[in-house]
């Protein structure tokens, strides 16, 4: 629907190392965007049962749409959260006002992306959210895939899993590039969407989070139950912009890992 609480107005949220949980605003608001969605695109959902309703748990979906974000929410058993940028919290005025409000009924926790202490703030928040036996939901792909293709996955979401111990549940959406592709302002109202829930995995078996080795298998196997719920063509590597300067070609063509 990624894998994202709301602070007075005037002021803009700081980037600390305790993430906000779901509360009212995200309760108020999915009992309003729930049946709205439903009643406008009639959403197709299945394996609600396989989401486990206690404990820590993990959604890793494809991502195809800014509505994915939405979708999963609205549809999951669970409340969600998920990070979403910094900045659809801190605009000004009305607007501004309306995003955060926005994000926030959607389970939002706002995070400054990037890579370095940016990257390993983002995966603390998720991992203490698991910790306190909540839902966290993430893109394995890392950004949204333009065309339409399943990318291989980074290697965030299953350190995630191994080092906490929680399931993940893998979600395939469909539809979600037809009714918001990249650079649509408004939504379509037409195309149905399809949001499958797979059965949880238990990525224990790796091995522990600090093997790269375990962390790429586990990886492999939580998009290869991606793929098979989404039915997407893969693409086989990694989802990347195009490097801008030699030194971007070489580090994209050194083996790395991708977190």
């Amino acid at each position: 629907m990624t894998s994202e609480q709301s602070p007075e107005p005037e002021s803009a949220p700081e980037q600390t190392s305790t993430p906000r949980r779901a509360g009212f605003a995200y309760a108020f608001g999915r009992m309003l965007l729930t049946p709205l969605a439903r009643l406008i695109y009639r959403p197709r959902v299945e394996g609600r049962e396989n989401v486990p309703m206690d404990g820590p748990v993990i959604f890793a979906s494809n991502h195809q749409s800014f509505i994915d974000s939405i979708a999963i929410p609205v549809t999951a058993p669970r409340p969600v959260h998920f990070l979403a940028k910094s900045s659809y919290f801190e605009g000004t005025g009305f607007k501004g006002a309306m995003s955060r409000m926005f994000f926030t009924s959607i389970g939002a926790i706002p995070v400054r992306r990037g890579a370095g202490q940016a990257a390993l703030d983002a995966l603390d928040q998720q991992k203490q959210l698991l910790d306190d036996g909540l839902t966290v939901a993430l893109y394995p792909e890392g950004t949204r895939s333009d065309d339409g293709r399943l990318y291989k996955g980074r290697t965030g979401v299953a350190f995630l899993a191994l080092e906490t111990g929680a399931p993940v549940v893998p979600v395939g959406l469909i539809g979600t590039d037809l009714v918001m592709p990249r650079g649509a302002k408004m939504p379509s109202l037409r195309p149905r969407v399809t949001v499958k829930f797979g059965a949880p995995l238990d990525l224990s078996t790796h091995g522990p989070a600090s093997s790269g080795r375990a962390r790429r298998q586990a990886t492999d196997e939580i998009m290869a139950a991606i793929h098979a719920l989404s039915g997407q063509e893969l693409a086989g590597v990694y989802n990347e912009p195009p490097a801008q300067n030699p030194i971007e070609k070489i580090k994209q063509a050194l083996p790395h890992e991708r977190r």
